[in-house]
């Protein structure tokens, strides 16, 4: 664990991408092979599942301190992150356990099996054993929200550097079914005997923000227009008579889509599909709200498969028959996909549409009109690219349409954790609901270091009211919030939901009766 803390703290003390892949191998250097394992599950999102309420953490650390509960809340407020808190809290350790990650992982896995008194004296002997830098991550993983601020592809380039392998077989290895109890670290970086399930899924090709004016782009007949869709990116496996799908964030999915499996199943041949998933009804892609409804379900009723229907818009065949597709040109990738279709007529499933164009300039009015479909603007494909592990510049770009924004208020804020948890960095924004208020976004950047310092002093003066970390403030600061979509909620007070909202710029020009109006941002919605 003290290698493993080291780590961290050096991760969380630089933003350099070369200095974070530096830390990685010095750790992976010096720590034992059944430490990497869970290292490398723990930093790709395979934590285990909570086993200690956090409740009773906070109760036992109240027993030890013997601190007032007003107190305490008073620290969690200002220090705004649980695990945090209770490490600061805790006394000095009297005694040093030496034990390593895996051993730590083990343990805390197979706490789902103790009582609630096992449990509270494995707790409060591990606080006792454990520095503050070694408590705030013991904590963390106890408690189920261990994340840490390193993308995957800084952990392919470390891991690529370290072993020598391809950054994209490490990709391979990396993704799919794999239990750290199971495998060594030996099979996971060789990337030989891992993931040989029918299941296993392929590094998602991702595309760049266009940043370049089409003409130097080339010839237009040298690209693959098509629409952009806000969906879930999904990879749709079909072997040995198994269906499997997966979303780009690597989560196992198959459940939640059972009328895609069907379809897929009913299908013949090997094959992996890349496409969108999408909430389709009557002919029409229905907005990303209603996919939602659809998404982290255990149990998809039958009143739901009615109501939120799913397709999949399928633009690429990456597999066929066992053989991998990913060297040749998307266009023969496409001939290939069409083949399939033709032959298959699956339900469900329909091809992406390619958009025909001969100009550069008649793609201008086709992006504008995008949103008419509830598409976010167009996608663009070089006909000679592979299939690339992650992004390379050039060949896929996306053109999104520009978002829509509103003008809102800030009425609550919260402090932020890590380096800014000395100021208020999570606000919550409203617009007018007649003569009132009604709170229609979070949003958590935008904005710089000296706006955050600014409104952080505005929240310390101007504070009204005060529930936990969350404080009310005085409704006089104007923000121009940006958003990719909106569509009708019941789960949000105002009965709309923006899709990822973010700070544009702070109206220091405009006063809060110049905020956006409830039933007129209504009107947006498609």
């Amino acid at each position: 664990m003290r290698h493993f803390a080291e780590l961290i703290n050096a991760l969380e003390s630089t933003n350099k991408t070369n200095a974070k892949i530096d830390a990685i191998i010095d750790y992976l250097e010096r720590t034992p092979d059944e430490d990497k394992v869970w290292f490398i599950a723990l930093f790709t999102g395979k934590r285990p599942k909570r086993n200690v309420n956090t409740n009773y953490m906070k109760e036992w650390a109240l027993e030890i301190t013997k601190l007032p509960f007003w107190l305490f809340q008073e620290s969690y407020s200002s220090v705004g992150d649980l695990g945090e808190t209770l490490s600061l809290i805790l006394p000095q350790p009297t005694e040093k356990i030496e034990r390593g990650l895996s051993q730590w992982m083990d343990d805390i896995v197979h706490l789902k099996d103790k009582t609630e008194a096992e449990k509270k004296t494995f707790v409060l002997e591990s606080w006792n054993g454990l520095d503050y830098t070694e408590r705030l991550i013991f904590n963390k993983l106890l408690g189920g929200s261990f994340r840490i601020g390193v993308s995957d592809k800084t952990l392919i380039n470390a891991l690529t550097k370290y072993s020598g392998q391809e950054a994209s077989a490490l990709m391979h290895s990396m993704m799919g079914k794999w239990n750290p109890g199971e495998v060594s670290f030996q099979e996971l970086i060789s990337a030989e005997k891992v993931n040989t399930d029918n299941s296993r899924p392929y590094p998602f090709c991702l595309a760049y923000p266009l940043e370049k004016e089409l003409p130097e782009l080339g010839e237009p007949d040298e690209w693959i227009i098509e629409y952009k869709w806000d969906g879930i990116r999904g990879q749709i496996i079909r072997r040995n008579d198994e269906v499997f799908i997966w979303s780009r964030g690597e989560e196992l999915v198959t459940e939640q889509f059972p009328e895609v499996a069907e379809a897929v199943k009913a299908m013949r041949g090997n094959f992996v599909l890349d496409g969108e998933i999408l909430a389709v009804k009557e002919d029409k892609v229905l907005n990303f709200n209603e996919l939602q409804k659809r998404l982290n379900r255990k149990n998809v009723t039958k009143k739901m498969l009615t109501d939120v229907p799913i397709e999949v818009f399928v633009y690429d065949l990456i597999e066929l028959e066992g053989n991998d597709l990913r060297e040749k040109p998307i266009s023969a990738r496409r001939a290939m996909l069409e083949e399939l279709f033709l032959n298959e007529s699956p339900e469900k499933l329909q091809l992406s549409q390619i958009i025909a164009f001969e100009k550069w300039e008649e793609l201008d009015q086709i992006r504008e009109n995008s949103r008419d479909i509830n598409s976010e603007g167009l996608m663009l494909k070089k006909k000679d690219s592979p299939y690339h592990s992650g992004r390379k510049k050039g060949d896929w770009w996306k053109w999104k349409i520009s978002p829509m924004t509103i003008d809102a208020v800030l009425i609550y804020a919260q402090k932020g954790s890590g380096r800014r948890s000395a100021y208020y960095t999570d606000y919550s924004f409203a617009v007018k609901n007649g003569d009132s208020l009604v709170t229609i976004a979070k949003a958590y950047s935008g904005l710089t270091d000296k706006e955050i310092m600014e409104v952080s002093r505005f929240v310390n003066k101007n504070a009204i009211e005060k529930f936990g970390p969350v404080r009310t403030v005085k409704a006089e600061l104007v923000f121009e919030i940006a958003f990719e979509g909106i569509g009708f909620s019941s789960r949000h007070k105002s009965g709309v939901a923006l899709r990822f909202p973010r700070i544009v710029r702070w109206r220091k020009d405009k006063t809060v009766d110049e905020i956006d109006d409830l039933e007129e941002i209504k009107k947006l919605i498609q």
